[in-house]
């Protein structure tokens, strides 16, 4: 994992000798521990020039502490959600990676506060390192208008993914049951060599982890998935990745308040996403 230039470095001094490095990086850098912690998940802390992602790693005296520069970490700290599109009483946002949906510090409170706008919820989960599109609406009324719609099975979500290994097929569809229940995705290989392709995916259900346990299930688990992912492989590139390689990519359905319109959005490829697929030779 290639360090990156634009470093900046604190020795441990000996009263924070046995903090954990969350709270080390708390404290140095002025941000919450919920900060700290998005950094050490993104793969850019290093302790004695080596990658530590570990909240509760022990820093000791004398330890070299590395963070991408002030500008770069003020950035990741004081991050905005990104609105993609606005329609009626709903909008879509463009999730980062490393965030919840709901929670303290999660997209959904973000947003409320960025827009000053309380009332605001979020209409269905993606995973925490899961990046994109993210439909929230404005009151109660319109969610639960949204939520009987997704039901209806009328919701288009398409992700996009990187993938160990070449999946062999152009379109597959995989139908495995998840938890007892029906789990429907249709895959499509955009480009692939022998070891990695990227897929697109359209969700007809939506399982916990559906989409990362049917890849897995046929042995093409989505690379930086720690949970279902390959676990034995020594090349440092599948190494090196910082997260799961899952994108949301677009979304498209009626506005359940207004038929007459279409709530659509797309989210372009993150930096990250776009460096895997380079390091796999299958650059965009």
């Amino acid at each position: 994992m290639k360090k990156k230039s634009n470093m900046v470095a604190f020795v441990a001094a000996r009263n924070e000798d046995g903090l954990k490095l969350q709270d080390f990086l708390a404290a140095r850098l002025a941000v919450s521990r919920r900060s700290a912690k998005n950094l050490l998940d993104e793969r850019v802390v290093w302790v004695n020039r080596r990658c530590i992602w570990m909240a509760h790693h022990v820093v000791k005296t004398g330890d070299t502490v590395e963070v991408p520069s002030w500008p770069d970490t003020k950035k990741k700290a004081e991050q905005k959600i990104r609105v993609l599109v606005e329609c009626g009483e709903y909008l879509v946002v463009d999730k980062p990676a490393g965030i919840v949906v709901v929670g303290k510090e999660g997209v959904e409170a973000k947003l409320r506060a960025q827009l000053n706008a309380p009332e605001l919820v979020a209409v269905h989960r993606i995973d925490k390192d899961t990046t994109g599109c993210l439909l929230f609406a404005r009151n109660n009324n319109a969610f639960e208008a949204a939520v009987k719609l997704f039901k209806t099975r009328r919701v288009i979500k398409l992700y996009q993914a990187i993938v160990f290994g070449k999946f062999e097929q152009r379109a597959s569809l995989l139908n495995q049951e998840l938890d007892g229940k029906r789990a429907v995705s249709q895959v499509n290989r955009l480009s692939c060599n022998k070891d990695a392709s990227f897929l697109k995916i359209r969700i007809e259900t939506g399982r916990t982890h559906q989409i990362r346990r049917h890849l897995a299930a046929v042995r093409h688990p989505i690379l930086g998935d720690t949970q279902y992912g390959i676990k034995t492989v020594r090349d440092p590139r599948y190494q090196s990745v910082p997260r799961p390689m899952l994108h949301s990519c677009n979304i498209e359905l009626p506005n359940p308040l207004e038929q007459s319109q279409t709530i659509k959005a797309h989210s372009p490829l993150p930096a990250d996403f776009r460096r895997c697929l380079s390091l796999f030779g299958m650059g965009r």
